[in-house]
């Protein structure tokens, strides 16, 4: 397989199309679907679009029930169902077609020189300006049949899905405008039944709100139902005796906006899009009530009827990737969002902390302030917790605990931080107690030899948290934790009487690269005034570092660990949905291989941001999932309460992730190796 395919990592390419109509014309509307079919192929889309009755016009009105014009829509039909034997699209097209003694408003679902069969529209819209039933039958009782369409017989209703043999997952269901707008549509049960991206062929005339509207339901149906939502809509050409036409086209998948065009266009125009179709399988699997649903409703889902057909997917081209992937999945690069993201982070944190605090008697707060991110940020949601608790902030006993590698300027920031946020504090210095227990292990360290093991580092780690615990004890307190998701996840903290233990963590749920954009957003909203915020933006300046090593240069987490962005983004979608290694290399590369390409989050600085090749992304991964999968495990099994900030998940063992201590790495580092990666990417 070739690693930069898209259909090699599960998407498929969607268009939504629209253009200028002509009205009772099916020849020229012929021409234009087949003109924006050929497009579509030289871009490598698997399904493309149109909109309703888009063979005559939908504004047709009673023209629709004259022979010449059904005759000359099944010719047009033909036309395209022969032009389409060498393209790649699958072309659902919209026709009206005479079945039995009516005319029924039809999704034609063609490919490669075949109709796969023909959807109607099951609910028509008889009111304001809509007079449906006039002319047209209504279709939600259509199910098992079939039509007959130039002298062959196809399969005909609403319990149509058409699924591609070689593009797992691929499985389509067409409706017409307004069977979206009903309290149960018709690709609702469709879903329930296998369906992963749902059609919606729209004539749909504008009026002020309606687009949103539109996009209200778009969004809602592929939220709702696991799926990806394709909507297109007429536009130019049709008739303005009374309407207006806007030919909004939009994809949807799982309530996310992948593509849309700008409205009231003049001629072609089609939103392109990748659709994840290995997310929407594996959301489908982790919430068992979409499955419960299906087997509430089993008697209609069950009678689905399913249409197969050979895509032939080209898995041998590099397309690209038509869909934003964010470099931060934790932190959205769009200012708004971010801003509402943390403010509901931190607040999740507050209410958490102030929960517990009023559950237990009310205790005090012992926390260990380092004058690095973790602990600056666990303790400003102390701070406001005991804010909105009315308690004195004086209540957090807050202590630095220097040891042998601490440096002034994180020292000196964590008192000024103590000090402007007016809580207890105290300086506990940890290097006697610390020289007395490894000259009593027989540690070379206390010989004068620089072995600076990892004995030496967690005797330092855990002397702070076993003082603080103590402390606590003596002073009527808990212990804060201040440890993130990410170190969790990397195992990167140090077990028991350690910064892996406490009371209660409130940062358990963040991830790393959250934590500097929480910390931001309480200095920008001005959470505690000018003074801490000017420390707090000291800090955030700070190399991200346990410093537990003396020597001349910093001791550099990431320079041994590896960058947090790409163990966020790793972690991510292993813990979120579940991806193979290769796929999350796959969309690494195409959000990190070129710094100037796409959004970065909102105040992210400019010096730090950088761009990963392939190579690299591909040994951190390596890294990664060694560490998570195989060690960092019995860890996770012990972690203390705390709450679910971020939707991306949480590793808590009575949460989001329950996995053996005892496991291994093998099948995600063999995952990694059965490809042929692409060499100076």
């Amino acid at each position: 397989m070739n690693f930069r395919s898209i259909y090699s990592h599960g998407f498929a390419r969607v268009a939504a199309c629209t253009g200028h109509a002509a009205i009772a014309d099916p020849r020229t509307n012929a021409e234009a679907v087949l003109r924006q079919g050929r497009r579509c192929a030289e871009d490598g889309v698997a399904v493309a679009l149109f909109p309703e009755m888009g063979l005559c016009g939908y504004s047709i009105e009673d023209l629709v029930l004259q022979d010449p014009v059904l005759d000359e829509v099944e010719e047009a039909l033909a036309t395209i169902v022969t032009g389409s034997a060498d393209l790649l699209p699958v072309l659902v097209v919209g026709a009206p077609l005479r079945h039995r003694n009516r005319i029924y408003n039809c999704a034609v679902v063609v490919h490669r020189g075949r109709i796969l069969g023909v959807a109607p529209k099951s609910y028509l819209p008889t009111y304001r300006e809509f007079y449906e039933k006039r002319q047209i039958a209504a279709g939600d009782d259509e199910r098992g049949g079939t039509i007959r369409i130039k002298g062959a017989d196809v399969p005909f209703g609403t319990d149509l899905l058409f699924a591609a043999e070689d593009a797992p997952g691929l499985v389509l269901h067409a409706e017409i405008c307004e069977d979206m707008w009903v309290p149960v549509p018709p690709s609702a049960e469709a879903a329930l039944a296998g369906a992963t991206v749902l059609l919606n062929l729209s004539g749909s005339p504008i009026t002020v709100g309606r687009a949103e509207d539109r996009k209200l339901l778009c969004r809602s149906a592929s939220a709702r139902c696991l799926s990806a939502y394709v909507y297109a809509a007429a536009g130019a050409g049709e008739s303005t005796t009374d309407l207006s036409w806007d030919g909004q086209t939009m994809i949807y998948e799982n309530g996310s906006l992948l593509a849309e065009t700008d409205r009231f266009p003049l001629g072609d125009q089609h939103a392109v899009a990748d659709i994840d179709l290995d997310l929407l399988r594996q959301e489908r699997q982790r919430m068992g009530t979409f499955d419960d649903n299906r087997r509430t409703h089993a008697d209609r889902t069950a009678g689905f009827r399913r249409v197969d057909f050979h895509l032939d997917p080209p898995t041998s081209t590099d397309l690209g990737l038509k869909r934003h992937v964010e470099r931060y999945p934790f932190v959205p690069a769009d200012t708004e969002r971010l801003a509402q993201d943390c403010y509901e982070a931190y607040n999740i944190q507050v209410s958490g902390l102030m929960q517990r605090l009023g559950a237990i008697g009310g205790p005090k707060i012992v926390i260990g302030v380092s004058g690095g991110l973790d602990s600056t940020h666990a303790l400003i949601v102390a701070a406001r917790a005991m804010d909105r608790a009315g308690r004195p902030r004086t209540d957090i006993l807050a202590f630095t605990m220097p040891g042998f590698a601490t440096g002034e300027h994180t020292k000196s920031n964590a008192h000024a931080l103590m000090k402007s946020l007016g809580v207890t504090a105290a300086e506990l210095d940890i290097t006697d107690t610390a020289r007395l227990m490894l000259r009593e292990m027989n540690h070379p360290f206390a010989d004068g030899e620089p072995a600076y093991d990892v004995t030496f580092e967690n005797v330092q780690a855990g002397l702070r948290t076993d003082y603080l615990f103590r402390l606590a004890n003596q002073r009527g307190g808990i212990v804060l934790g201040t440890g993130d998701l990410s170190e969790l996840a990397l195992g990167w903290c140090t077990y028991g009487v350690g910064d892996q233990m406490s009371h209660y963590n409130v940062n358990g749920g963040v991830p790393k690269t959250l934590i500097q954009h929480l910390i931001r957003w309480v200095v920008s909203s001005d959470q505690f005034g000018d003074e801490a915020g000017k420390i707090l933006t000291a800090i955030l300046d700070t190399e991200i570092s346990p410093e537990l090593v003396p020597g001349e240069e910093l001791q550099s987490t990431e320079s041994k660990i590896g960058p947090y962005a790409l163990h966020d983004f790793t972690l991510y979608y292993v813990l979120r949905h579940g991806f193979r290694p290769s796929k999350i290399a796959f969309l690494a590369w195409h959000a990190w291989r070129d710094v100037e390409a796409g959004a970065w989050p909102p105040g992210f600085p400019e010096e730090d941001r950088g761009a990963y090749s392939l190579t690299e992304i591909r040994h951190w991964l390596e890294y990664f999932c060694r560490r998570f999968f195989q060690f960092a495990q019995f860890k996770r099994s012990a972690m203390p309460n705390g709450p679910k900030v971020s939707a991306g998940g949480s590793l808590s063992p009575r949460g989001d992730w329950r996995a053996p201590s005892d496991g291994n790495a093998r099948v995600w580092l063999a995952d990694l190796e059965r490809w042929e990666w692409p060499e100076g990417a």
